[in-house]
């Protein structure tokens, strides 16, 4: 295995089952899309797993938890990390995997119930 490449295995939350295994060269977190087989993945949870050798455990692979999903077209920056949809709107939930409560599918463009998020000091 490369020291740059992970060996991770790609599991399917509901129904759970194994997708399979992929090499990956970077670290997948929860809220980044994967695009595997053809079809699009949200990561919704990352696992590490380890192997005692030679005295020591060492990372052995990872194993990401998935459900199908679509990339989202809106996307703001908040405090350093991407987060879906308008985090001006005062329901933004400011996260990776979902939007908000009112409007979860979006688009946030056009969406009757947004308010801007009035800023305090």
């Amino acid at each position: 295995m490369e020291p740059d490449s992970l060996q991770t295995e790609v599991i399917l939350t509901y129904p759970r089952e194994s997708l399979g295994r992929v090499q990956l060269d970077w670290t997948p977190q929860p809220g980044n899309y994967l695009d595997f087989q053809g079809k699009t993945y949200a990561v919704l949870e990352r696992r590490h797993r380890y192997q005692f050798k030679a005295g020591r455990y060492r990372l052995h692979n990872i194993a990401i938890y998935v459900q199908s999903a679509k990339r989202p077209s809106e996307k703001s920056l908040v405090q350093g990390r991407w987060v879906i949809g308008d985090a001006t709107c005062r329901y933004n939930a400011h996260s990776e995997i979902i939007r908000c409560a009112v409007n979860p599918d979006g688009p946030c463009k056009s969406c009757r119930f947004y308010e801007n998020l009035e800023v305090t000091s």
